[in-house]
């Protein structure tokens, strides 16, 4: 059996995030594993949906996109965000990647329910995102996203 190589899409990438050491510390594992896809920053859940829907003076973010979404923010929270992306039919079909301090089991639940693709804690990373960074690269290398 011959495996068909494709060439690998430019994937967007959307850091949800209202942590600024955080957010650099995702940048900076980008920089390290030499990964050059666009990281777009939104500092709460309304900014994630206004980038990815055009809206508030942000162009929309194109497709093929995945979301690195933490849960615990201001104004729009991470479960908040989700149930507003599934309810969205531009959107519902998003790879979605939850990365947070929250160990509590109804927020893995209630982000599961949503049809996160992972729920990753921020104090089991190593080498400062630099595991996560290189899982998410092999996966929208294998992975066909919803384009």
């Amino acid at each position: 059996m011959q495996v068909e190589k494709r060439e690998p899409e430019i994937v967007n990438i959307l850091l949800v995030d209202d942590d600024n050491v955080d957010a650099m510390a995702v940048e900076r594992a980008f920089k390290r594993a030499k990964i050059a896809n666009p990281l777009h920053l939104a500092r709460d859940g309304v900014e994630g949906l206004d980038m990815l829907r055009g809206k508030g003076g942000h162009e929309p973010l194109p497709k093929p996109y995945l979301i690195i979404l933490d849960l615990n923010m201001p104004r729009m929270n991470g479960i908040e965000f989700l149930a507003e992306l599934r309810e969205d039919p531009n959107h519902r079909d998003a790879i979605v990647f939850v990365l947070t301090t929250s160990q509590a089991d109804e927020d893995r639940a209630a982000s599961y329910d949503k049809n996160v693709a992972g729920y990753l804690l921020k104090s089991k990373l190593g080498d400062g995102f630099l595991d996560l960074v290189e899982l998410l690269d092999r996966y929208w290398r294998v992975v066909m996203l919803p384009s």
